[in-house]
């Protein structure tokens, strides 16, 4: 896969700004994307042209035919000649018809297979992809090149290149075989068309923009569906529906405006087209007739040149159809490949060191970090945990609780200083090998369309059933997945609704049965009332126990049996010590304590 970076930063709101519009160089890539089904795209294209060549030997013969017929009106008709001619014209026109469907079947097989494996280039790419590129993208945006880009270049590719190959071998078989039968007619027929080939390159020039735009805004138009569908509470909660439908009016305003551009430019060539061919039967039958009366030419002749012209003209209307699904693809193509030649993660192939049994030991040594450059979150963090201690990390909003465990768990790559695992440090180790050695529950549930048990032993094998109870037993939800229809087979669906505080159980319960050597909980209690917090807090010490954990916590009293409280403000830690000592101090820690529980009271 191409690594070349052509996508240029997203613009603000994390949306992608217009992309130059590179016709030849999108189907450029675009063909040679496809260069493992080349063999079957030529064989439809010779198919195309086969089948179209018979096609045009078809008006000769047919001209052959009205001769015999002329010609035997006072002596007599050949009737052998007739037949042997007819049937020739039909072993062309049914060969040309198998040919021509031969073709398309061929495309089809193709064309469904440059989907598969672009859809799969598409999904594996979004696992190399770093988690700046998602913050900045929005899910709609992403999800529209994966369905509505990547269908638009299959369905152009099949309906254009056998076209786009029929249409030029007809025009170009049909010139040849006119200029066979009179050069006059065929002057005729071309200089009576050639005005519809300046206007359809006009049109192709001004429309292409018009295409690359038309994709664009609907990518961002899905972006917009997607967040407000996720974020229909909020919005009602705070009446917001004329917020969203004004911003998604200018959003559909924008898309309406490029697509009616792209397809009314592109309209108009089947019109012009249809004029042009139009004027070229006028003009053939004018000079066919005057050519007639000088003796010129026979009558067989005209016959044959009003199909020619035919088939001369109506390729003018496939190639601007072809044109047509040409752009679309392209402008498709253009998104598709710029997220395909998005940066990637650095590959980490080559990397050796490898921690199996680690005892826990994490040393955060001056760490630094910003999500852009020039904007510095964490400026000098420094902490050591030490093997099964329970590291609390605590602060106001905004002062790099969460982007810390973001950095242990290696989301994001150090700008500065290092973070040690064991005495190793961790950019020296594969993501996945970090990532092996934690379980991590965060504040924001994640479960999807599968049974409570796949939900449960999600990428953890080998699972006993007991286990599985045990883990939700412990969390206190063992006795509501034993209420569901099919219990612990129960498919997470649209049908079965779920509290926020019982999704949380099960993402907690999935922590519990990963049984990773380290712990990161993110406000892990905070969607959860408060008898199912303490029952959640027991399962939790046994959890935590003789694992080093880190615990992110607004709630300071769920925390207070934490060995070590780092407390953050701004990205530096400005106290650190247990509830004890940091109570005692009487500072930061002890009057956001201290307002807490104020507030409770």
């Amino acid at each position: 896969m191409e690594k070349q970076e052509i996508r240029t930063d997203p613009g603000p709101g994390g949306r992608a700004p217009e992309q130059a519009e590179d016709f030849r160089g999108t189907w450029g890539k675009l063909l040679r994307y496809c260069r493992s089904y080349w063999a079957g795209m030529i064989a439809a294209v010779i198919a195309a042209a086969a089948g179209t060549v018979l096609t045009l030997l078809g008006p000769d013969k047919l001209s052959d035919l009205t001769r015999e017929i002329t010609d035997g009106l006072f002596t007599g008709i050949d009737l052998e000649a007739v037949a042997r001619i007819g049937f020739t014209l039909v072993i062309f026109y049914a060969a040309g018809a198998v040919l021509s469907l031969a073709q398309q079947q061929i495309m089809a097989g193709v064309t469904q297979k440059v989907s598969k494996a672009m859809r799969g280039d598409i999904s594996r790419k979004i696992n190399r992809l770093p988690m700046a590129y998602f913050s900045r993208t929005t899910t709609g945006d992403v999800l529209s090149r994966v369905t509505n880009d990547v269908d638009t270049i299959s369905q152009s590719i099949n309906q254009s290149i056998g076209t786009l190959v029929s249409a030029v071998t007809l025009f170009a078989g049909s010139v040849v075989m006119m200029l066979k039968n009179n050069v006059t007619m065929t002057v005729t027929a071309i200089l009576s068309t050639l005005l519809g080939f300046v206007l359809m390159a006009l049109i192709m020039g001004r429309s292409q923009k018009y295409f690359s735009r038309q994709q664009k805004h609907l990518g961002e138009l899905n972006g917009q569906i997607e967040e407000a569908y996720a974020g229909q509470t909020v919005i009602k909660a705070y009446n917001g529906e004329a917020s969203f439908q004004k911003t998604f009016d200018e959003m559909n305003d924008r898309l309406c405006e490029s697509g009616f551009k792209a397809q009314c430019l592109a309209g108009m060539m089947m019109p012009i087209m249809g004029f042009i061919g139009n004027l070229g039967y006028v003009a053939v039958c004018v000079v066919g007739a005057v050519l007639t009366m000088r003796g010129s030419i026979g009558f067989e002749v005209i016959v044959a040149f009003m199909i020619y012209v035919r088939y001369f003209t109506q390729p003018l209307s496939q190639i601007a159809q072809a044109a047509q699904a040409l752009q679309s693809a392209a402008a498709a193509g253009e998104r598709v490949f710029a997220f395909l030649a998005a940066e990637e993660l650095e590959d980490e192939s080559g990397k050796t060191a490898r921690l199996e049994n680690v005892t826990g030991r994490v040393e955060f040594d001056h760490v630094r970090f910003g999500y852009d450059e020039g904007k510095t979150i964490i400026h000098d963090f420094s902490a050591i945990a030490e093997p099964g201690q329970k590291i609390a990390i605590v602060g106001p909003t905004g002062a790099g609780k969460t982007t810390m465990v973001n950095l242990l768990m290696r989301f994001y790559e150090l700008q500065g200083g290092a973070i040690r695992i064991d005495g190793v440090p961790a950019d020296s180790l594969t993501r996945e090998n970090v990532r092996e050695l934690f379980c991590m529950v965060l504040q924001d549930t994640w479960l999807f369309e599968g049974t409570v048990r796949e939900n449960l032993v999600y990428c953890t094998p080998d699972v006993t059933d007991e286990a599985m109870e045990n883990a939700c037993r412990a969390v206190g939800l063992d006795h509501f997945v034993r209420t569901l229809p099919q219990g612990y087979d129960t498919v997470l669906d649209d049908q079965v609704s779920l509290s926020a505080g019982q999704k949380q159980q099960i993402t907690i319960a999935r922590a519990i049965l990963a049984n990773k050597p380290m712990l990161i909980l993110d406000e892990a209690t905070s969607s959860v009332d408060t008898r199912t917090e303490q029952q959640i807090q027991r399962a939790m010490d046994q959890l935590v126990a003789h694992r080093t954990s880190f615990v992110i916590a607004h709630r300071l009293s769920t925390i207070k049996n934490a060995d070590l409280i780092l407390v953050m403000k701004d990205g530096d830690i400005i106290e650190s010590g247990d509830h004890d000592r940091l109570l005692a101090q009487n500072g930061f820690y002890a009057e956001l304590y201290n307002s807490q529980f104020e507030q409770a009271s």
